[in-house]
């Protein structure tokens, strides 16, 4: 992972503290990221657990705010918090509204 990946160490979502780690790669077969929302931690794997490939800054990003937008919807009490087609399309839509974020 380069400078250009910031990923927080912590966030707040709602009343619960979440640590954020990148591990080198996820326990589960085929993911690349988790949110344990009982612990307040999510993972984030930097390469696949299936072919050893590191995964770029922006797969990084996304999985990071992939699992954001798990614990976002958990904290709601949504129904759709475990919906894995609505969180990657919610999710990859507001990556891409952040990474287009421009400040004065």
């Amino acid at each position: 992972m380069n400078k250009s990946t910031r990923i927080p160490t912590r966030i707040r979502i709602g009343n619960q503290m979440y640590s954020i780690d990148v591990v080198e790669s996820m326990r589960r077969k085929a993911t690349m990221g988790r949110t344990y929302y009982d612990l307040g931690r999510i993972e984030i794997g930097a390469s696949s657990n299936l072919t050893g490939r590191k995964f770029s800054d922006a797969e990084i990003d996304d999985t990071f705010w992939h699992e954001v937008t798990h614990a976002i919807l958990y904290d709601m009490g949504h129904r759709l918090y475990n919906d894995e087609h609505f969180v990657t399309e919610f999710s990859g839509r507001l990556a891409k509204a952040i990474k287009s974020a421009k400040f004065k």
